[in-house]
């Protein structure tokens, strides 16, 4: 029987940019890095991000797998990530269901979500 999801990798080819943007820009907290493997916990999920030879460049289909960064003030986040660089590419904004979303790209192509739930 599954459980639950404990864990999500992004593989890249260049993973010192990749740890640069999700441990000094994101600042996700560090659960351990290796040399081909970085892994950082959020709460109960690790989110990895690792080296792979068969990864090369962007992505090519960044909207099939989409995380959902979980946030309590979307819109602080949202400013401080826009100033550190980060280009997002919907700007946070309600859901019918009352939640918010916003959408930007890791430096590999990778879609992501900042959520505020209601």
């Amino acid at each position: 029987m599954i459980t639950g999801v404990v864990g999500v990798t992004f593989w890249t080819d260049d993973l010192e940019k990749m740890f640069r943007f999700y441990n000094d820009v994101l600042q996700l907290p560090l659960h351990s890095r290796h040399p081909d493997f970085i892994a950082f916990e959020l709460g109960e999920v690790r989110f990895n991000i690792g080296l792979h030879n068969r990864v090369s460049g962007n992505s090519s289909d960044p909207y099939r797998f989409m995380p959902h960064l979980g946030v309590a003030d979307i819109h602080a986040v949202a400013a401080r990530l826009a100033d550190a660089g980060v280009e997002f590419i919907r700007q946070p904004e309600q859901e019918s269901w009352g939640g918010w979303v916003a959408t930007f790209r890791d430096p590999d192509g990778n879609t992501l979500q900042l959520l505020q739930l209601v």
